[in-house]
């Protein structure tokens, strides 16, 4: 299983709007598309 995480560079560590994690790429392209058309996740294993 894996996700998608996105990193807001421009909110502190901590912030709740800092990391954007989404559970599939649709789901992350959904939210690029109304929210940062120019920013990117990166998909990462979940680990057990």
């Amino acid at each position: 299983m894996t996700v998608w995480v996105y990193v807001d560079t421009s909110k502190e560590v901590g912030d709740k709007d800092h990391l954007k994690v989404f559970a599939d790429e649709d789901a992350a392209h959904r939210w690029f598309q109304e929210n940062d058309s120019e920013g990117v996740a990166f998909e990462y294993e979940v680990l057990e």
